[in-house]
């Protein structure tokens, strides 16, 4: 399993992803799942991935070799990030359908999604999910993060700190807690953490970090949150049992 975000905001983008691809009881794998293909300048392209990591790999291991074989499409060519999206999509299903056959022969799930992020210039940064079926959703204003993998364990946070006003150094910091409030529920979503933030219209990313289980910053945050939700917690009125005992609504 994997646990991927998004996150549009009026100052740019925050996307961040785990690393981990198996959590058996006595094997655990780590993966890259996010991915830089920007050019300094023209365009920022970041990936996330989350699924069958075959099929993901395989889809990037392509599209590399066409920025490498300067095709003409090509994440370094297309001139819109719904172009982008598109490619992606028909790369995802170009892939899966090599490897269905075989894949369902085993009963091995090839289902796969990714999330991408980005700025092409002369445009706004924009953000999208894209299926394995190859179509795709966008984030919006109203709606201004997007989730892959495991989401239920990080979404409330989302729900309640964010907005497309949110300034992006809030965005990164409710990005990981996001991360880390999964990983302390769900085993099969673990470090490293690792987290980009993009200034809109500044064509460069200069902000990205990987954290480990131990980082000193990613335990101060984690120590803190559960402290405050424990005060928070204790702060809440108690039942009042004799009221609803009497009968009252």
């Amino acid at each position: 399993m994997t646990y991927c975000l998004g996150i549009l905001t009026k100052e740019g983008l925050v996307m961040a992803a785990d690393s981990r691809t198996n959590a058996g009881v006595d094997y655990i794998s780590t993966y890259r799942k996010l991915f830089d293909f920007s050019i300094d300048n023209d365009r920022t392209i970041l990936l996330c991935t989350s699924g069958n990591l075959s099929i993901t790999q395989s889809a990037l291991t392509l599209m590399q070799q066409d920025i490498t074989a300067k095709a003409e499409v090509s994440l370094h060519t297309l001139p819109s990030m719904f172009e982008i999206a598109r490619y992606i999509g028909n790369m995802i299903r170009q892939v899966q359908e090599q490897n269905r056959p075989w894949l369902e022969k085993d009963g091995i799930d090839y289902n796969c999604t990714v999330l991408l992020g980005g700025q092409i210039r002369g445009s706004e940064p924009e953000l999208f999910m894209i299926y394995s079926q190859g179509n795709f959703i966008q984030a919006s204003k109203e709606k201004p993060f997007l989730q892959i993998g495991e989401a239920k364990y990080g979404k409330p946070i989302l729900d309640r700190v964010l907005s497309f006003e949110t300034s992006i150094e809030s965005a990164a910091k409710c990005a990981l807690l996001s991360i880390d409030s999964t990983m302390i529920s769900n085993i099969s979503v673990g470090p490293p953490i690792n987290l980009v933030m993009y200034e809109a219209n500044s064509f460069k990313v200069r902000y990205r970090l990987s954290l480990n289980i131990d980082a000193p910053y990613l335990t101060q945050i984690r120590q803190q949150w559960g402290k405050c939700l424990n005060e928070a917690f204790e702060q809440m009125p108690n039942i009042d049992w004799q009221h609803y005992l009497n009968g009252d609504t």
